[in-house]
């Protein structure tokens, strides 16, 4: 059989995909298609617009940003035997996208377009489709086999110092991210998609991302936050990015090499690792000045969050003693005490002030945002859809229901038939997912919807729902205000992030 083909008038190219099959179902696949050009290290993209004619090659995928080694398998709890092949690497040739799409899409058209920004901390590519993990085959033969077909396409982009840069150009991986939009609505069409209905979606950093193109435009159809936004990670001041090149450049010098801009990639991941940077963050800029106050610029949102969020700071929280937990509620004369019993940090208590200082992390970052973000867009007359996914880790359920967990159930690609639970989950997940895109109601917009824990999927009432969260301590959370609680869990997350937990 022929393997499927684009011809793309306006990029002046051929695309040659591959097909895949899930459950018997044919999917096709065109990757690692070049969306920019990098014209220097930390210099911003250029948009490609055309391929002069040439025959592409879209079998593959492309080149991931160059990163620091850190096994994904690890915080999904992926058995370790899962092979995971090492993936390319390539500073100037990693701005690519991947479209997965029912066959026959180019003749059909109009499809709806879901647009996928990973995770990682910002430093890496959490669950690529290349390592197995987050292959979004399942997930649009689902969309295929329950009649609501989409077209999938993911984004990748600069990440690490790469995006981060020198000083001179900030915020590059948001940039790139805009212009692998900005390549979707204009090229989409020709691969069957329908460039007026995009959903653009992202988990954990990739939210954080996505919540930042909702507050700078251009407008969507709809959008999905998944476990994070710019509460996860907000716009950090630029000395404070400047502290961190200083230090970098530093560890280049001690290497023999001149700069950043100048050291090769080996010193720059290695600079990385001396420094242990494990995380990253957006740069304060005039676009995103003032994000809190601003209206999100979206038709429809699903948002919502995982039961065990801050696990990714559990190994780092619990280096702290009891005594060093409780100060750091102290900084508020007015609020600190509150807040610190309320969480049940008590000094001489060290294993409760630990579990008391994930919950406050876990809330002020993950479960309060759903909360304030959702009412944002009601307020402005959106649509919202609030879930919540409580099913626990289908290989270590001790795991519990942790950040993460949920690209298992809704990709689908790594098998969960041995856990009957899990796979249903994921199962009913991908439904509602495919039901969101394709623009009908996934739930009902008055009533919130649980995935788990125990292998059943329904709407909740709000009763419901405050027996799975800590719905009285947001009320408190939202008095003392984020100026009160953010110095807080600054000094609780400082340096204590891994995803290695």
């Amino acid at each position: 059989m022929a393997p499927p083909q684009v011809h793309h008038q306006a990029l002046q190219a051929t695309f040659t995909g591959i097909e895949s099959q899930s459950e018997g179902t044919p999917v096709h696949h065109f990757r690692g298609i070049k969306y920019a050009s990098i014209p220097g290290r930390f210099e911003r993209a250029q948009p490609v617009n055309s391929f002069g004619g040439k025959q592409i090659d879209a079998s593959k995928f492309g080149p991931r940003c160059p990163q620091v080694d850190i096994d994904v398998r690890h915080l999904l709890r992926i058995p370790e035997d899962y092979v995971i092949e090492e993936e390319p690497e390539d500073e100037f040739e990693c701005l690519t996208v991947d479209i997965t799409a029912p066959p026959g899409a180019t003749e059909k058209g109009g499809l709806p377009v879901l647009v996928w920004i990973h995770g990682g901390s910002q430093i890496m590519t959490f669950c690529s489709a290349a390592s197995g993990i987050c292959d979004p085959t399942r997930l649009v033969a689902d969309s295929i086999k329950s009649g609501k077909p989409f077209i999938f396409v993911s984004i990748n982009y600069r990440l690490n110092i790469f995006s981060f840069g020198d000083g001179r150009e900030k915020n590059l991986a948001i940039k790139d991210q805009r212009l692998g939009i900005d390549w979707v609505r204009k090229n989409i069409g020709a691969f069957g998609g329908d460039a007026s209905n995009i959903t653009l979606s992202g988990e954990s950093a990739g939210a954080i991302y996505v919540h930042a193109h909702l507050i700078t435009g251009p407008p969507v159809k709809r959008a999905v936050l998944a476990s994070g936004s710019l509460y996860l990670s907000s716009p950090l001041p630029v000395a404070r990015g400047d502290g961190l090149i200083k230090a970098l450049e530093a560890s280049v010098q001690k290497q023999g090499q001149t700069s950043l801009r100048e050291a090769s990639v080996p010193t720059l991941l290695q600079a990385l690792k001396e420094n242990n940077v494990n995380t990253m963050w957006i740069q304060e800029d005039d676009e995103l000045a003032g994000w809190e106050t601003r209206p999100e610029q979206v038709d429809e949102l699903m948002i919502g969050d995982t039961e065990y969020e801050s696990v990714i700071w559990r190994n780092g929280i619990e280096t702290f003693d009891g005594e060093t937990i409780a100060a750091a509620f102290e900084q508020d004369k007015t609020w600190g005490t509150k807040l610190r019993k309320l969480y049940q940090v008590v000094p001489d208590r060290p294993t409760a002030a630990k579990l008391g200082a994930l919950d406050i992390v876990n809330d002020a970052r993950y479960a309060l945002p759903v909360e304030l973000i959702a009412d944002n867009v009601a307020a402005a007359g959106k649509r919202v859809y609030k879930y919540l996914v409580d099913q626990p880790n289908p290989w270590q359920p001790s795991s519990r229901s942790h950040h993460a967990v949920d690209l298992l159930f809704l990709f689908g690609s790594v098998d969960l038939s041995f856990n009957p639970a899990a796979n249903t989950v994921g199962k009913e997940m991908r439904a509602r997912w495919a039901q969101f895109v394709s623009g009908d109601s996934p739930w009902s917009a008055e009533r919130r919807f649980a995935y788990g824990p125990v292998g059943e999927s329904k709407e909740i009432s709000e009763t419901q729902f405050a027996a799975r969260r800590r719905v009285g301590h947001f009320k408190v959370l939202k008095e003392a205000g984020i100026g009160v609680y953010l110095p807080i869990i600054f000094a609780l997350t400082a340096g204590k992030i891994s995803l290695l937990n």
